[in-house]
């Protein structure tokens, strides 16, 4: 099937076909006929014919860091959602934690010429700055606040600091924290400084060996766990800067005779799944992952068509708590 022949079945002009296929105007009866036989026969518009009509690729490329985090897996269905929903196709790319990778699918990106791009972002290096200048498609940065750019966050820095509250509702004789590296703004720095906020407003004396850093896994909170276990026996009270970390942490210290949350309490910030299973369960913050992904995916499709959109969204919160501060 082609065109001419779509026309000739509807018994209208070849014209008046395209019209429609381009969401041009038709009459609604000449519209239904044209379905009609569109429904009938199953004739799809080529593709590579569409994107030099419209210079449009009608794909949009989507940029994570890494795949094993149930809060990337949200996001991402939240974007495929409301793509699916535009008739856009995504095209992931995973970085794998490189950012020289990262860099790359930018700029592969760009030269490729997909309609717009969305940017899990973590590490803004000055090559990261560089190559978003010279971006030539509409791009959304999704998960940090970055100016000038239109983006969509969480509020990393207040739900630290209410979670922690809750800690601290718990117990305050010794507090521990274990953090990613600062150079993520928004779970590694935000996350530590809405921490210390809330330590500092009940004018807790702490210092920074109740601080140890670590990876996003739960391997790496077991590790930092078992650190600060070293450094403080009667620690009480521990922050993960994400819900692996804390499980992580919280194995170790019932693997050592420490009971949650009698001997010390564990609170995350993620909401996973897991967090919800184990017991006791996980005190954690609830993020809008999918909503935030649905949010970003909204801003880059008013981006495409060249209608203005709020440059900035930071996201809502809820706080989870659960057995871990308990008690």
């Amino acid at each position: 099937m082609n065109i001419n022949e779509i026309a000739k079945m509807a018994g209208v002009s070849r014209a008046t076909v395209s019209r429609f296929l381009n969401d041009g105007y038709v009459s609604e009866e000449k519209r239904e006929r044209i379905r009609q036989v569109i429904d009938r026969t199953g004739y799809t518009p080529s593709l590579q014919a569409q994107m030099l009509r419209t210079k449009r690729t009608g794909q949009v490329g989507v940029i994570i860091p890494f795949t094993n985090s149930e809060s990337i897996s949200r996001m991402i269905s939240g974007i495929s959602v409301t793509l699916h929903k535009a008739g856009i196709q995504m095209l992931l790319a995973n970085a794998e934690n490189s950012l020289s990778d990262e860099l790359g699918y930018l700029r592969l990106f760009s030269e490729n010429k997909v309609d717009g791009v969305i940017l899990f972002a973590t590490v803004f290096t000055r090559e990261h700055k560089k190559a978003l200048e010279e971006m030539q498609v509409p791009l959304v940065i999704l998960g940090q606040q970055m100016e000038g750019y239109p983006c969509v966050y969480q509020d990393d820095f207040n739900a630290a600091k209410e979670i922690t509250r809750t800690l601290l509702d718990k117990t305050t004789s010794r507090v521990g924290y274990i953090g990613v590296s600062e150079t993520d703004e928004a779970i590694g720095r935000a996350r530590k400084e809405g921490f210390l906020s809330a330590v500092r407003e009940r004018g807790i004396d702490w210092d920074e060996s109740c601080y140890v850093e670590c990876g996003f896994s739960a391997e790496e909170g077991y590790r930092a766990a078992g650190t600060l276990m070293e450094r403080h026996p009667d620690i009480s009270a521990v922050l993960g800067a994400t819900d692996p970390i804390a499980l992580g942490a919280m194995a170790r210290f019932q693997e050592n005779g420490r009971q949650v949350p009698d001997n010390v309490a564990v609170a995350g910030l993620g909401d996973i799944t897991l967090g919800k299973m184990v017991r006791p369960g996980l005190t954690s913050v609830h993020f809008y992952y999918q909503d935030s992904g649905q949010e970003a995916a909204d801003i880059l499709l008013e981006l495409m068509k060249g209608n203005p959109v709020k440059r900035e969204v930071k996201m809502d919160y809820c706080l989870r708590q659960r057995g871990t501060t308990r008690g």
